[in-house]
């Protein structure tokens, strides 16, 4: 898809809900945004956020204030902008205040070696534990040039790196033992209202206040509407949105 004279476009394809067919752009400079950021009328008030449980990759406490729960592709170069951000979120709050949940949404129409990128992760989780999981999204995304680029033969190395023994993960990666896993958090991706990535959605214990309320909808108009209200207790964050602007949501949301 070719670049628009806007400077400010820059192209990137998309999922659609529903098909998942890739097709749309996203924009913004150096922190690009779905262009597709807010749902149809209503859709965002009946997203369906998959129940938090002890199965989740989750950095900080389940308990916390607010929890942020990110689906991402490890081939999306702005997932990869994205993930940069967040782990910088996290080094910045309490862990009772933000609590951070990673969630697979490989697009195989646009990056087919994300989908065994994901497996591998989630190899690295069931011989490691979660924090082995942090480990190698952390590499994963340290290494990849993106675009769907990575070497299929440094998934091993990430393992070896991290601290796993190759032969397991290797055998853990060739059986194929969590490729049901990664379709069910596809399919969760577009119940919880995913059109592509990265998408995030913080959800709070409580119902947004009025103070809230308004303070995410001012934040929307200077983020494109790329952070948005999607239910009475969520936050909709659509694209690789700059880390202040994160951060003012946050702290919109916990005070």
């Amino acid at each position: 898809m070719e670049t628009k004279t806007n400077p400010l476009i820059v192209p990137l394809a998309i999922v659609v809900a529903g098909g998942l067919i890739a097709g749309a752009i996203y924009f913004g400079g150096k922190y690009p945004a779905n262009t597709q950021a807010n749902a149809p009328q209503g859709q965002t008030a009946s997203i369906q956020i998959a129940p938090i449980t002890s199965a989740d990759n989750i950095i900080g406490n389940s308990n916390a204030k607010i929890v942020i729960v990110t689906y991402s592709d490890y081939e999306c170069p702005f997932c990869k902008t994205f993930h940069n951000t967040m782990v910088q979120i996290i080094n910045t709050y309490k862990p009772d205040d933000v609590a951070w949940i990673y969630r697979q949404f490989p697009i195989a129409q646009l990056h087919p070696k994300a989908l065994k990128e994901s497996e591998a992760a989630l190899c690295a989780n069931d011989l490691g534990g979660n924090k082995s999981f942090w480990d190698f999204s952390n590499r994963i995304f340290e290494i990849t040039p993106s675009n769907n680029q990575l070497d299929p033969s440094e998934l091993p190395n990430i393992a070896k790196f991290i601290g796993l023994d190759t032969s397991s993960f290797n055998t853990c990666l060739s059986s194929g033992k969590f490729t049901n896993a990664v379709q069910s958090d596809v399919a969760a991706a577009t119940k919880a209202g995913a059109l592509g990535t990265p998408y995030s959605v913080i959800i709070m214990k409580k119902a947004l206040t009025a103070s809230q309320t308004n303070a995410i909808n001012d934040l929307s108009i200077s983020t494109r509407q790329g952070i948005t209200i999607g239910g009475d207790n969520k936050v909709i964050v659509n694209g690789a949105q700059a880390i202040n602007d994160v951060e003012s949501a946050i702290n919109a949301l916990i005070k």
